[in-house]
């Protein structure tokens, strides 16, 4: 079968810190939070990222109480989807942990796609300052990402880096514009697929909100439904390849950021980067159908929360859910098991019911120990799999050994795992993030500061007829 474009593992996984592509869940990268509490704030209070600068309590609060910035189910969607990520990948150590009726790669993909879809425009939408937006996406992105990246690639003269990642700057490229998956690009760490569909969709929204369209966001959902479907019957591969494309989508990319950023000529920079979100996953991605279904989803998550301000309705939902689940049917690049039209149901259903269920119980406080598993799920996730694959380097494989042999040393990678990513919470995320917020902070406070109203209306800070 195939396993270059498998969000799954092979059946016969033995992995390296860079192998498999598709295997694993990404979460999103508005990321986890605070253990414990519950928010009795509104949603669109509730920043993915805050620009007070200050941390949390012990319970995720200011204060240590339940009113703080972050909504709690939101917290424990996330740590469902760690703890998915990491099962899909534990079967090197304990092959019986796969079931082939339903992928857990898959599930905490979209359970993390759903709760960026949820909370990240809330993100833009609440401040209405793009620079500050950006310089608070980048901040919680790129530090862990970075890190990681060297990591694996200064470790690769005992790993080798899998050869789907291009030996020239093309690759280079493609890793600091995140846009890997939708140029066909493959990262040196496998989980950093996801990261390319984070982007995308923060282009989107970027220029969804200047062009003042953004809460059109079930008809968009639909959209990008319908164009999953179509997708899957039309194209059995990207129409685009070669490295051209990291290069052409890097310079619109920076050039793009940097007008929105700047202010000058933003509105063109903002449909220039809205143009190219929407034609790379479809042109250059590698499972476009996979992609738009990701799209989809997230824009589902936005819907809900349209839905919940009483700015929209369900309907957009219901109709993306039945076009995500018919996406991979007929599509004729759709060779994977996860693929399998029972699997995909199954799979996707279950994240939706997560979404909804864990939405229905938010106003109950939520395990700790799965919430503190959200707030460290982007250092989860983007360090297990390499993690895992050096532990497979160590040890071996395990197939052969007596079970609970496999239990003791899948346990102890586990273990690993989490440790290691508290410490690069603790000591990259967190002050990065902190820093982030210093400085969004600082623009949005800075006298005479120009915020943008959705539409391209622009308002000073302090001005008697200024405001968000």
């Amino acid at each position: 079968m195939p396993t270059s474009r498998n969000p799954a593992l092979p059946r016969d996984p033995a992995p390296t810190a860079h192998a498999n592509p598709r295997n694993a869940a990404g979460p999103d990268a508005a990321q986890p939070v605070r253990p414990g509490g519950q928010s009795d704030r509104r949603p669109d209070d509730q920043d993915s990222d805050r620009c007070d600068g200050r941390d949390d309590g012990p319970n995720g609060d200011r204060d240590g109480g339940r009113g703080g910035a972050r909504l709690g189910w939101l917290d424990a969607l996330r740590g469902v989807g760690a703890l998915a990520v990491v099962a899909e990948h534990l079967p090197w150590v304990l092959p019986p942990l796969r079931p082939y009726w339903f992928s857990l790669g898959v599930y905490g993909v979209m359970v993390f796609f759903l709760v960026s879809g949820y909370i990240i425009p809330v993100s833009l939408e609440r401040r209405g300052d793009l620079r500050a937006f950006w310089i608070s996406r980048v901040f919680r992105l790129y530090p862990l990402y970075l890190v990681v990246a060297a990591l694996v690639v200064g470790l690769s003269w005992w790993v080798p880096l899998r050869e789907a990642v291009p030996r020239d700057g093309s690759s280079v490229v493609a890793h600091l514009t995140m846009l890997l998956d939708v140029v066909n690009v493959g990262g040196v760490a496998d989980t950093m697929w996801t990261l390319s569909y984070e982007m995308v969709f923060y282009l989107l929204v970027t220029a969804l909100f200047v062009g003042g369209l953004h809460r059109h966001s079930g008809a968009v959902a639909v959209l990008f439904g319908g164009a999953s479907v179509a997708a899957g019957v039309t194209l059995a591969a990207a129409p685009l390849s070669g490295t051209w494309l990291a290069y052409a989508s890097a310079v619109v990319f920076a050039a793009g950021l940097a007008g929105v950023v700047a202010g000058r000529w933003r509105a063109v920079a903002a449909c220039a980067l809205g143009l190219m979100a929407l034609a790379l996953p479809v042109l250059g991605g590698r499972i476009p159908w996979l992609g738009l279904t990701i799209l989809a989803v997230m824009f589902a998550g936005t819907a809900v929360q349209r839905w919940e301000r009483g700015t929209g309705t369900l309907w957009p939902v219901a109709l993306t859910g039945a076009l995500v689940a018919l996406a991979p049917v007929w599509a004729v690049q759709a060779g994977w098991w996860w693929a399998e039209p029972g699997v995909w149901v199954t799979t996707v259903g279950a994240a939706g019911l997560t979404f909804a269920g864990a939405r229905a119980l938010r106003r109950r406080r939520v395990p700790r120990a799965l919430a503190w598993l959200g707030l460290i799920s982007y250092s989860l996730y983007l360090v297990h799999h390499p993690l895992f694959g050096y532990l497979h380097e160590a040890v071996g494989g395990l197939g052969g050994r007596p079970y609970v042999v496999q239990v003791a040393v899948a346990t102890a990678a586990v273990a690993a795992a989490v440790l290691v990513s508290a410490a690069t919470y603790r000591f990259v995320e967190r002050p990065a993030r902190s820093l982030g917020r210093r400085l969004a902070g600082a623009e949005g406070a800075r006298p005479g500061r120009v915020h943008l109203r959705a539409g391209g209306g622009q308002a000073r800070r302090g001005h008697p007829r200024g405001g968000t």
